[in-house]
């Protein structure tokens, strides 16, 4: 395919994916920033005021970069799995495989998809936190660039598990089981430090924790850990899962009927 008509499969998925989740806003864009309100109100204002400090700033603002994480990574992991095994339960998606659109432009426009409604509800959680608190972004650059990375890598994941379902309960799985509980041990509501020696070795091996630490300290100025080793495996991870899900069109075992 020539540049433009790789740029007309790319814009027509980005742009169906786009008016899927605005479509249907109530579903897909009020739930999350309801929730979020809820732990801004639970987790910031009530007991945040019996906790105090932590991390040298007040107990509201260091949970707010991870709750706005917590809203991105859940939105592009949810918009990616649910819109492409729909694609795939209606079998639209053969017409996708059989047609002369390159597998990693599909895959582009389905991630892509994900990450813009990851960022938009982000973008609302974010303005909804400064109602509680105020916030002064310490590093631009890192706090945008590891909260599009975050947002692409779960949508890639997102993408993977809808290959991998047989079922619409099949896409509940892992954000039940393996996204949520990493989710929150992942420092979202708290500081690594305040675990004994064990457990922070522990809770190392949780990816989540790098990215909302590397996020945390692109708003705060603060982290728990090394934010090279955030980008270098959230980078990693994304070559990992981007490699793996063109292999899984490639073969299509389980996308053909």
């Amino acid at each position: 395919m020539n540049p433009a008509a790789i740029w007309t499969s790319f814009s027509t998925i980005f742009r169906r994916e786009v008016r899927r989740f605005t479509r249907i806003w109530p579903q897909t864009l009020v739930p999350p920033v309801i929730t979020m309100s809820l732990y801004f109100v639970i987790f910031g204002s009530l007991i945040g005021r019996r906790i105090g400090d932590m991390g040298g700033y007040s107990y509201m603002e260091f949970v707010v970069p991870g709750l706005i994480m917590m809203a991105v990574i859940t939105n592009s992991y949810a918009n990616v799995v649910s819109s492409f095994y729909s694609a795939k339960f209606q079998r639209s998606v053969e017409e996708l495989l059989v047609s002369p659109t390159p597998n990693w432009v599909v895959m582009a426009g389905y991630v892509l998809g994900g990450v813009a409604r990851g960022l938009i509800v982000g973008f609302v959680v974010t303005i909804i936190a400064m109602l509680f608190t105020s916030l002064s972004v310490q590093h631009i650059g890192i706090t945008i660039l590891i909260v599009f990375l975050t947002s692409v890598l779960f949508a890639l994941a997102g993408f993977i598990n809808a290959i991998f379902a047989n079922s619409f309960d099949d896409i509940s799985i892992i954000p039940t089981f393996v996204l949520t509980p990493l989710t929150y041990l992942g420092g979202v509501f708290y500081s690594i430090d305040l675990l004994s020696p064990f457990f922070q070795g522990l809770s190392k091996l949780n990816p989540i924790l790098y990215m909302v630490n590397a996020f945390r300290y692109g708003v705060l100025g603060v982290s728990d850990i090394n934010v090279v080793w955030a980008f270098a495996g959230v980078i990693a991870f994304i070559a990992l899962l981007a490699g793996w899900g063109l292999h899984l069109m490639r073969h299509g075992k389980r996308l053909r009927h």
